[in-house]
């Protein structure tokens, strides 16, 4: 009998996991969130370290520093072999919803610079369809009622993130109410609306392979 395992046993499990896509003395990308907060700790814990990391939230860059490895500025990085982060939601694609801890900006910047995106996530994270997790979008303080009356018009319900502001001074909407059965149509036509600074959709950036902590172990899925 597969003995029931928390969550956050899942999220750990696949962070140790992880470790085996790290390239020692290499520089990689690193999200944000609780599953990629395991990761980091495995990487603390590897025997050999790597070189440096280019991180997506202030809260990873202080938890890597905590660890002793050095966070370089995107800006001094050319590319990236490879780029580590979890997911709020996970298709049969790759496709993506990101954004619940609010870094999606820089996460979609970091996942840009890497040739792989390794996705690390729990199963509750895979979906059929993306959009039960309400969709995050970053927008510019000025343009938030503009962008919320514009969706609204395509029947979602959008919900200001209270009290909440981005490394970038941006506001977050909390999209409700979305069915997303075409990933990269939506995060390209909400992508060019005025005001919008990133769409919580990854599907051009979309995972290349998923660690999934599963009880029975991790699943590897690739896409």
């Amino acid at each position: 009998m597969t003995r029931h395992m928390t969550q956050d046993e899942l999220k750990a499990l696949v962070g140790d996991a992880a470790t085996a896509w790290v390239q020692p003395g290499s520089v990689i990308g690193v999200g944000t969130g609780s599953t990629v907060n395991c990761f980091i700790e495995s990487l603390a814990r590897m025997p050999e370290r790597i070189a440096a990391a280019v991180s997506s939230s202030e809260q990873s860059s202080l938890r890597l520093r905590k660890h002793g490895i050095p966070v370089l500025d995107a800006n001094e990085v050319d590319a990236l072999a490879v780029y580590f982060d979890g997911a709020d939601e996970i298709d049969a694609r790759g496709c993506m919803i990101k954004g619940g801890g609010g870094a999606l900006t820089r996460e979609k910047i970091v996942a840009d610079m890497a040739a792989r995106f390794v996705c690390i996530a729990d199963a509750s994270k895979l979906v059929t369809t993306l959009g039960r997790f309400p969709l995050p979008i970053e927008v510019i303080p000025m343009a938030r009622a503009l962008v919320s009356r514009r969706l609204r018009e395509l029947g979602a319900n959008p919900v200001m993130r209270p009290g909440f502001v981005t490394d970038n001074g941006g506001l977050i909407l909390d999209v409700h109410g979305l069915s997303i059965p075409d990933p990269p149509a939506l995060e390209a036509e909400l992508s060019q609306w005025p005001g919008v600074v990133t769409v919580g959709v990854f599907a051009r950036n979309r995972a290349s392979v998923c660690l999934l902590g599963t009880p029975e172990g991790v699943r590897t899925i690739d896409f």
